[in-house]
Formats: C-alpha cells, structure tokens, sequence
C-alpha cells in the first residue's frame, strides 16, 4: 500500500513540475508565441481574401446596359400647375 501511495506521489509531483515548467515556457515566449501565430493568421487571411474578392467584386458589379434610352426628354415638357401669386 505504501508503495502504490509512493507512486502516486511521484506522479503528482511530475505532473505539477511539468504544469510549472510549460507555464514558465508559456511566459518567457508569450511574445514570439504570438508573433508567429498572428503571421500564420495574417496570410491565411490574405489568401482567403485573394481569392474571395474577385467573386464578390464581380457578382455585385451591375450589368451595363447596351443600350439606353436619350439623354434629354423628347416629350411635351410639364411642370405642374401654375402656383398663383
């Protein structure tokens, strides 16, 4: 019994100085950490935007007409009723 109360202690005492040691790790290269994964984010993110954009550039661009109609009015030209003074 003492032997399997030995061993558990042993591996308490690993698993708690392996916590430290990667929180320790985690601290002194926060900064690179970060870098490095805000560079893979950053051209992910560009090229997912390289490729997006031309398919949503071209599927909001209008459809131009061939043809359209006068420029100036070729109608009798209406203003309204006269607005007595």
């Amino acid at each position: 019994m003492q032997k399997l109360i030995n061993v558990i202690a042993l591996l308490s005492g690993l698993v708690s100085l392996s916590v430290l040691g990667g929180g320790v790790y985690l601290y002194k290269n926060a900064d690179v950490l970060m870098e490095d994964a805000r560079k893979k984010v950053t051209a992910a993110a560009v090229e997912g935007v390289k490729t997006a954009l031309p398919k949503l550039v071209d599927s909001a661009m209008p459809k131009i007409p061939e043809a359209t109609g006068p420029s100036i009015p070729t109608g009798p030209i209406t203003t309204g009723p006269n607005i007595p003074l």
